[in-house]
């Protein structure tokens, strides 16, 4: 499958409908690939079913045929932050000429502890939960383990915020843009759940994204995707350190385009907190485990570097 058209709102806090977040998104990408929504065989959604945002709408499928004015067959795929690419990788798995692929999410929509409240119900239910452990708490135990077994310090994750908020500045779709981040501010921001500060964790934002995938030759061709599921408490897992997913998941990518992680040139990874973003440099390859601090260290992931992480910030 091609890549024929993209599209996306600004990243942010303003207080913009679903539909109307969509509807930009969609139409951007479809104008991108001189397109109608009458010539997609299908559309795959994903979005998650938030109680708090005001919106009061489950369902999402016939409101985007709604607002695209078409009656075509749409596939939601709640998968929260990897929402984006299951639907891509669900979207690549129909064999359909033309598919377009939504993403959408309203989260800057109420206070911190309703919006913290809503994303735990992401956790596990019993243990997680109900111990209160929230994300930043969850991640911040994996920073630990990651800094007690291979001596990540907290220097490290300053540099992967500072490069982050670095790349925003320069992306007009990013929540920072144009908005000076310093090292100095990251490293004396409050503590969130230690070793975690404040810029070690992304703020919740509203947006969209959408592709147009199809069958006829373009520029960008998608010549791998893979799909992997862990189990859901972080405790279950035989090392917290290490996502086996993300790890099954870019080997089966790898396995079909016949290329490795060597191959590389830029990456888009998941970046919640900056402990994740460090382990995924090791979970996808790019360095062996213990040592993706070393990347962040030598200026590999910058946007000058070898290998460029998370451009857009």
């Amino acid at each position: 499958m091609f890549v024929k058209g993209v599209g996306m709102t600004k990243f942010g806090t303003e207080n913009r409908s679903s539909q109307e977040m969509i509807y930009e998104a969609a139409f951007e990408a479809l104008q991108g690939a001189d397109m109608t929504p009458d010539d997609m065989d299908a559309i795959v959604l994903s979005t998650t079913d938030s109680q708090i945002n005001g919106e009061r709408q489950r369902l999402m499928g016939p409101v985007v045929n709604s607002l695209l004015n078409t009656k075509k067959p749409v596939i939601r795929i709640p998968a929260v932050c990897g929402g984006g690419g299951a639907a891509l990788w669900s979207a690549l798995k129909l064999k359909h000429d033309n598919v377009l692929v939504i993403g959408n999410e309203k989260l800057a929509s109420n206070n911190s502890m309703q919006v913290t409240d809503d994303i735990l119900m992401a956790a596990e239910r019993i243990y997680e939960q109900a111990e209160g452990m929230i994300f930043p708490a969850q991640n911040a135990l994996v920073a630990q383990q990651h800094m007690l077994k291979y001596g990540t310090t907290e220097d490290d994750f300053a540099q992967v915020a500072l490069k982050n908020h670095e790349n925003a500045f320069l992306n007009p779709k990013a929540a920072f843009y144009k908005k000076k981040v310093t090292l100095e501010q990251i490293k004396k921001s409050p503590m969130v759940a230690s070793p975690l500060r404040l810029f070690d964790c992304s703020l919740s934002v509203n947006g969209a994204a959408a592709a147009v995938l199809t069958k006829d030759k373009t520029d960008v061709e998608i010549i791998g995707s893979g799909l992997a599921t862990d189990s859901l408490p972080t405790f279950e897992r035989e090392d917290i350190t290490t996502w086996e997913a993300t790890k099954r998941a870019s080997e089966a990518a790898y396995n079909q385009a016949g290329i490795s992680a060597s191959d590389i040139d830029f990456a888009e990874v998941h970046d919640a907190f900056t402990i994740v973003e460090l382990m995924a440099y090791e979970d996808l390859g790019f360095a062996e485990k213990g040592k993706g601090n070393a990347l962040i260290q030598d200026g590999t992931t910058r946007l000058d570097g070898k290998l460029p992480v998370n451009m857009s910030g």
